[in-house]
């Protein structure tokens, strides 16, 4: 039976935007399975430029999905106080749009960022007697608490906190994108509605495609005959590659191993100028997202890191490890948090967050290794990512999360 589901998220990104992209997929996948999908979002991104047009909204069919863009106060950068206010006009905006050409909602899922939007699933779910579902992408305030450096005390944190409480207590369901949400939720509220984890995916339309890099840009950066540690992404204060230029040092006397960092980033030309000395560093520039998998794929162990922090106690589903496993190359991690995805697939190995000596040993011990053997682990991975997580396959998940009744027919 085909319904009608409403997704309302105020950060959406389209498969060209290359950014944000998961609510889309999901949606596409469901729209493929004979449901109607409704996407919701506004035209002021501060990762994405958006067209600017007259009047309150504009809609527009993308690949079956139904998207309506709402006109909403622009902005500069992640923190600002524009930002904030932005949140605050796109529920105003949403809440005096006209409804009535839309088909009336199953379900409407009310995505984070920005929290805000629980309230317009309120009465959404009142005006239409519909499920309401909660989904967390990321854990706010508990993200500016531990990332951002704010109190608890302060006065945006303590009032974000309450509504993250009444959107757990109020929801039919709730979906994070992270494991061991649940176990948040019962920190804040208790008891609370059922919580599920529909991560981020892989669009099958990525795995064969892809585009090779120049061979001037391989000639320039890619170091020939080194075992290849790869960072490939932003460069910036959330990605804690200070462990991972440490590790760098102590190693500089290792002829065998080289640091690949590829990428952009508000920190590139600081650690660029720290790492001056070092031989066995090098930075590349950041390629089309086409061409991410072939600079991956010419590396042998792939790196990420975080810093310490309480957030990564429930998990983690970061679009740069799918990237990763996709590439078919072991992953190391300084990570200490709910262990995911790379464990589960037997595709690499954490060290604790923060510790050069342990990630200095990992590191040994992949570049010891045959290219057999890190060719298995790296299958692994790759393996596992099809199978676990191609975004029809967490379509059809989502799917029994929102339209319960269906699946229990």
């Amino acid at each position: 039976m085909s319904a009608c589901l409403w997704y309302v998220s105020k950060y959406t990104g389209l498969p060209a935007d290359r950014v944000g992209e998961r609510s889309f997929m999901l949606l596409r996948e469901m729209v493929r399975k004979g449901h109607h999908c409704v996407l919701f979002t506004a035209n002021s991104h501060h990762l994405i430029a958006r067209p600017d047009f007259d009047g309150s909204h504009r809609t527009e069919q993308v690949d079956g999905v139904e998207i309506c863009r709402i006109r909403t106060r622009k902005y500069k950068g992640a923190k600002s106080l524009g930002r904030i206010l932005s949140w605050f006009d796109f529920e105003w905006r949403l809440w005096r749009l006209p409804k009535q050409d839309f088909c009336k909602p199953d379900t409407v899922i009310v995505s984070s960022l920005s929290l805000l939007t629980i309230f317009n699933g309120l009465v959404l779910r009142h005006r239409y007697g519909c499920r309401l579902i909660f989904e967390v992408r990321d854990i706010w305030p508990l993200t500016l608490i531990e990332e951002g450096g704010f109190s608890p005390r302060n006065p945006l944190v303590a009032a974000l906190g309450m509504v993250e409480r009444l959107a757990y207590r109020r929801s039919d369901a709730i979906v994070g994108t992270m494991p061991n949400l649940k176990e948040h939720v019962a920190e804040q509220v208790g008891s609370s509605p059922p919580v599920h984890c529909v991560p981020m995916g892989i669009d099958r339309a990525r795995i064969d495609g892809g585009e090779t890099l120049p061979p001037d840009y391989v000639a320039a950066h890619i170091p020939d005959g080194k075992f290849l540690v790869c960072h490939a992404g932003t460069i910036g204060i959330t990605n804690a590659l200070d462990t991972l230029f440490a590790c760098a040092r102590v190693m500089r006397d290792d002829p065998r191993v080289h640091f690949l960092i590829v990428g952009d980033g508000d920190l590139k030309a600081h650690y660029q100028a720290m790492c001056a000395d070092l031989p066995n560093v090098s930075f590349a520039p950041a390629v089309p997202k086409a061409m991410v998998q072939d600079v991956l794929k010419r590396c042998d162990l792939l790196y990420f890191s975080v810093h310490v922090s309480r957030v990564w106690k429930y998990g983690q589903s970061l679009n740069k490890v799918i990237d990763y496993m996709l590439a078919g190359r072991p992953i190391l991690a300084s990570y200490s948090g709910y262990p995911s995805m790379v464990d589960e697939s037997g595709g690499g190995s954490y060290v604790p967050a923060g510790d050069v000596d342990a990630l200095r040993m990992e590191i040994f011990r992949y570049a010891e290794m045959s290219v057999e053997e890190r060719s298995a682990i790296g299958a692994a991975a790759h393996d596992w990512l099809l199978s676990n997580r191609t975004y029809d396959h967490l379509a059809q998940d989502y799917l029994k999360i929102a339209l319960p009744a269906q699946a229990a027919a």
